[in-house]
């Protein structure tokens, strides 16, 4: 059991730690409006992932998984809501940027709500939860109590890391507060999510 644990956690790892929206989601809160609203976007996400997991024990993310157009028409309200995220970074940073003091704020939206909904729009989670996750769900264990245990160990690898890339950024915020440094970043992070953007619409 320790062994099949042990392997799921190294699945959840690597799934957590691989460049996606959640990330550019989180850098572009973080350089907009600070370490505390990318928290709270963290936040966000990760009730996202709970709201998935609740959603995959009582069989609703299945049925998203195996239906097509239900799969297309969620795939393409998360790529429109990257697509928009990223042009509004763009907007944001389409002139010289103001002082650090006057930046508080800028993003559009509440922090919590921008990262529930960029998880909540990404059909991949559910068929992630529901195609990969059971498979990996210790043997010994009630289906829902193993798959529960999973999420909350998502949860927690999530938290760890966003939290974490938070807390990097905010070492450094005075070298990324400089007005071209946040500039480009910014513009870059838009790029960034409308290119994840562009990318969900077009996976088969």
């Amino acid at each position: 059991m320790l062994t099949r644990l042990a392997a799921a956690v190294a699945v959840l790892g690597l799934l957590t730690v691989a460049p996606g929206p959640d990330l550019a989601v989180v850098v572009r809160r973080a350089m907009a409006a600070g370490a505390r609203d990318a928290l709270r976007t963290v936040g966000g996400i990760v009730t996202g992932l709970l709201v998935w997991g609740a959603l995959t024990a009582a069989g609703l993310a299945a049925v998203l998984a195996a239906s097509p157009t239900a799969y297309l028409t969620v795939r393409l309200l998360g790529a429109g809501y990257l697509v928009f995220l990223g042009a509004q970074a763009l907007w944001q940073h389409r002139r010289p940027a103001p002082a650090a003091a006057d930046r508080r704020g800028t993003a559009a939206g509440g922090a919590w709500r921008t990262g529930l909904l960029s998880n909540l729009l990404n059909p991949k989670i559910a068929v992630f939860y529901t195609g990969l996750l059971p498979a990996l769900a210790p043997p010994r264990l009630p289906a829902v109590w193993g798959m529960a245990l999973l999420v909350l160990v998502h949860v927690c690898l999530t938290l760890g890391w966003l939290g974490g890339c938070v807390l990097l950024l905010s070492k450094v915020r005075r070298v990324l507060e400089r007005p071209r440094v946040h500039r480009a970043l910014g513009r870059t992070t838009g790029v960034v999510l409308i290119g994840f953007g562009v990318a969900v619409a077009a996976a088969v």
